[in-house]
């Protein structure tokens, strides 16, 4: 049970975390897991993929497809709004970490 309600609250942070560095450079998926579990997010490729083409969906991120080593990868940029829902995320993130913090 504690497991599932952690799990909620971290994808918000993912969320959150994707926009960050899809605002700094185009992002791809392996890229982004990699990334992630180096903060300690245990996130599969099954689970990430889905989150990316729905922030792409919602309007949250832009896709261009490039073909490196003769496959085909998506990268990820935000887009403006993904960009004001980012400038809006990390006020509330900071907000609350001022108000939790030690």
């Amino acid at each position: 049970m504690e497991d599932k309600v952690l799990r909620k609250l971290f994808l918000g942070f993912i969320h959150i975390h994707i926009l960050h560095h899809a605002k700094e450079h185009p992002v791809y998926g392996a890229w982004m897991v990699e990334e992630l579990q180096e903060h300690g997010y245990k996130i599969s490729s099954g689970t990430l993929y889905p989150i990316l083409h729905t922030m792409e969906t919602d309007g949250l991120l832009d896709r261009e497809d490039r073909t490196v080593e003769g496959k085909v990868r998506k990268y990820y940029t935000t887009t403006d709004k993904g960009n004001q829902v980012l400038v809006e995320a990390r006020k509330k993130a900071y907000e609350l970490f001022k108000e939790i913090r030690d």
